[in-house]
């Protein structure tokens, strides 16, 4: 899910790492938001809405539990409890420097212990690949709803050394440079595309973002080519894609539906370019989990 209009970016100015840092982990949705401790003790910063059975969703790239709000409100009206969340160093929730996907997979487990144990999760994006990791390493999950995961399979892999240069440039304070490179490099955006992000309102609001795309790229990295346990997880899975979508990620969803012995694969025509459709989405959950 892209970035929107409710992160948090004024005081982030000029590439300046202590003024975009004192975003993450600052007060701005502590109001609204719950924190669960994860294992090494980061607070991750979660939102609850609607009642019913629940629903945690994972952000992908460059986004905040904000983003995903179109989303819980579709499955609230659904008649679920949705839980958003800010992964580790994003939005209300906090960070520690040299983060592993492990890290990552325990944050998910303690939100999900945060809400009551029991729960369905819906991933978007490299959200699902966190998902999908997850339930591999026996986070308890009661079905997985994978959007668009972007596995490459091996295939066209973005350079080894992505992570280590987008770290040396959050390190270094070019929080701009950083996001760029990692929607070239990592997510393979055509560059006319980037630098209309750049130009435009919305680029201010990633800065305070950059330091996760270090997480989403060794992430993504570390399982691109899905593991046999990633493969076998016993949790219903069903992918979800759009007609519309990357080519990379219409390969994806399609070949991981198709190595997981009964995965279900569902196109969701309202899902345009790698943005789902909120109430498209809520029907799918509803009509596997009613």
């Amino acid at each position: 899910m892209p970035a929107g209009p409710h992160s948090p970016a004024s005081t982030c100015r000029g590439g300046v790492r202590a003024a975009c840092l004192a975003d993450v982990g600052g007060p701005w949705l502590a109001d609204a938001m719950r924190t669960a401790t994860s294992a090494d003790g980061t607070p991750i910063a979660y939102e609850e809405t609607g009642d019913g059975p629940t629903v945690v969703i994972i952000n992908g790239a460059m986004s905040t539990a904000a983003d995903a709000a179109g989303l819980a409100e579709a499955l609230a009206d659904a008649g679920f409890r949705a839980v958003t969340w800010d992964r580790r160093a994003r939005g209300a929730s906090g960070d520690a420097r040299g983060s592993t996907p492990d890290r990552e997979v325990e944050d998910l487990a303690a939100v999900i212990d945060a809400v009551g144990g029991d729960a369905a999760v819906l991933g978007h994006s490299s959200g699902a690949v966190l998902a999908l990791v997850a339930a591999s390493r026996g986070v308890p999950v009661r079905a997985l709803f994978l959007s668009e995961p972007p596995l490459r399979f091996g295939v066209d892999e973005p350079a080894d050394d992505l992570a280590d240069r987008l770290q040396q440039d959050v390190d270094q304070g070019r929080f701009d440079d950083a996001i760029v490179t990692f929607q070239l490099e990592g997510v393979g955006l055509p560059r006319d595309m980037v630098e209309g992000i750049r130009a435009s309102d919305q680029f201010a609001a990633l800065l305070p973002l950059a330091q996760s795309t270090v997480y989403d790229t060794n992430l993504v990295r570390e399982a691109s080519v899905p593991t046999d346990e990633m493969l076998g997880v016993t949790a219903p899975v069903t992918v979800l894609r759009g007609e519309q979508t990357f080519p990379i990620l219409l390969t994806a969803a399609d070949r991981l539906t198709g190595a997981m012995d009964g995965a279900e694969l569902v196109v969701v025509p309202e899902s345009v370019m790698h943005r789902p459709d909120p109430v498209a989405t809520a029907r799918v959950i509803r009509e596997r989990l009613a």
